[in-house]
């Protein structure tokens, strides 16, 4: 069963993931060049990481409230 997890927590946390994310995509599109692709733009790479920042704050936050829940059992 997956964990409901609050708004609350995954709005606190999107800023910081949408932020990892998007260093994270501008990086790989540097490494990318190496093979001959295009670098993305820094601005493209906030609107990339903007989108990837989502699923990955709702991820967090589901860890997040597990151990929140394993701390409250013991």
């Amino acid at each position: 069963m997956i964990p409901r997890v609050s708004c609350e927590l995954v709005a606190c946390l999107y800023p910081l993931a949408a932020g990892a994310a998007a260093i994270n995509v501008f990086f790989a599109s540097l490494i990318g060049s190496w093979l001959g692709w295009d670098v993305l733009t820094p601005h493209m790479s906030v609107v990339i990481g903007g989108v990837l920042g989502l699923p990955a704050a709702w991820m967090f936050a589901r860890h997040i409230h597990g151990l929140i829940t394993q701390a409250e059992k013991t």
